[in-house]
């Protein structure tokens, strides 16, 4: 049975067809994306307004870092995975502990990293 069936998604990312890929492949897993964001300040109003399991975010919006939001998301207790051709170094030490799934990715590797991340306990919690 498909863990991520039904599971909820935000898709952050500013890239319009990169952003439709992903689309494609989280409706193969079975997820329901109930929003996508090209800019940092729509995926905080979709957030406000829209309730979610899960979110993809790509780290550079249109020349914005999407840490701000993965924090808001942290506090949330939201979990969320990176996409990103910029590797793990850029990742501040924070937010070191999240999945990243490097561009491009094949659909085993978003599925492997939403399914192991919706699986661990939020590392945020306990944390100081």
């Amino acid at each position: 049975m498909n863990s991520l069936l039904g599971l909820r998604v935000l898709v952050v990312e500013d890239e319009v067809v990169v952003a439709l890929l992903i689309e494609d492949m989280l409706a193969r897993l079975g997820c329901d994306v109930v929003a996508s964001a090209a800019r940092l300040r729509s995926a905080f109003d979709i957030a406000s307004r829209t309730d979610f399991d899960f979110a993809v975010l790509d780290v550079n919006l249109q020349g914005e870092q999407s840490f701000p939001f993965a924090r808001s998301l942290q506090e949330r207790g939201v979990p969320f995975i990176f996409s990103t051709g910029y590797g793990a170094a850029g990742i501040p030490p924070d937010l070191a502990d999240r999945a990243i799934v490097a561009k491009p990715f094949a659909i085993t590797e978003l599925e492997r990293a939403i399914a192991a991340t919706m699986e661990r306990p939020d590392p945020s919690i306990g944390a100081p």
